[in-house]
């Protein structure tokens, strides 16, 4: 039996990579149904100011295909209780990067009145969408 029943975590998800495919498997060791955010293209812009090289509706059909993830939802914002809201999952899994971040500050400080957990998987060293982006436009 596994920890948690219903698990969720998020991500642009593009030029998807090992490190993707890391968080997406170890997060469903952990919960018996995992559901997937995925920001689009607009969040994205948003936020990180710059447009996803894969358009959002493909980078929805690939994480879709990935076999440890149950379902997939697009994150329009990025206010994490409303997804809790909305979804009503048990756990939370995210990149270790965002621990500590003022964004995962007040989010773990919420999710702990309402009895849900963050569990933060350890970055991929060496591989991001960021790398390969600046690989690929640098050709």
């Amino acid at each position: 039996m596994k920890k948690y029943k219903v698990g969720y975590t998020t991500g642009v998800f593009d030029l998807f990579h090992i490190g993707h495919l890391n968080i997406l498997k170890r997060a469903k060791e952990m919960c018996d149904y995992l559901i997937v955010g995925v920001s689009t293209d607009e969040l994205v812009e948003n936020y990180k100011n710059k447009t996803p090289i894969i358009p959002y509706e493909e980078r929805i059909e690939i994480v879709s295909a990935i076999k440890y993830v149950d379902e997939v939802v697009p994150q329009i914002d990025r206010d994490k209780f409303g997804a809790w809201k909305r979804l009503k999952f048990n756990v939370m899994f995210v990149g270790d990067d965002w621990k500590g971040s003022k964004l995962f500050n007040e989010v773990e400080n919420k999710f702990k009145m309402v009895g849900v957990d963050i569990v933060y998987f350890p970055y991929t060293k060496g591989t991001s969408s960021t790398v390969l982006r600046e690989k690929v436009l640098s050709k």
